[in-house]
């Protein structure tokens, strides 16, 4: 239950963060959880994806235009995630260690 929290925040705080033009990119976030017999992960993902281009790994890292330009990146996941992690992590420590 403590990772679906935290898995619902993520998308909140990365549809908040994402840089809008349309929505599209900010819309498609969603996340699963991964579960093994060592381990257990988040694992955030935009489904936006335009001729085979994922939108907001675009936005995120920056990338060539068309006419030889630059789009410069803009580091929006790591803010919206940086606070879910530290509480997430406060939160998972505490469950283990009690």
């Amino acid at each position: 239950p403590i990772l679906e929290k935290y898995g619902r925040e993520g998308v909140a705080a990365l549809r908040a963060y994402t840089p809008k033009d349309t929505g599209a990119t900010a819309n498609a976030w969603g996340y699963r959880i991964n579960t093994d017999s060592k381990q257990s992960t988040i694992e955030w993902y935009n489904s936006n994806v335009v001729s085979g281009v994922n939108i907001a790994i675009i936005l995120q890292y920056g990338h060539g235009t068309r006419n030889g330009g630059y789009g410069r990146g803009i580091d929006y996941i790591n803010p919206a995630l940086s606070d879910i992690f530290q509480r997430m992590a406060e939160d998972v420590w505490r469950e283990v260690s009690q």
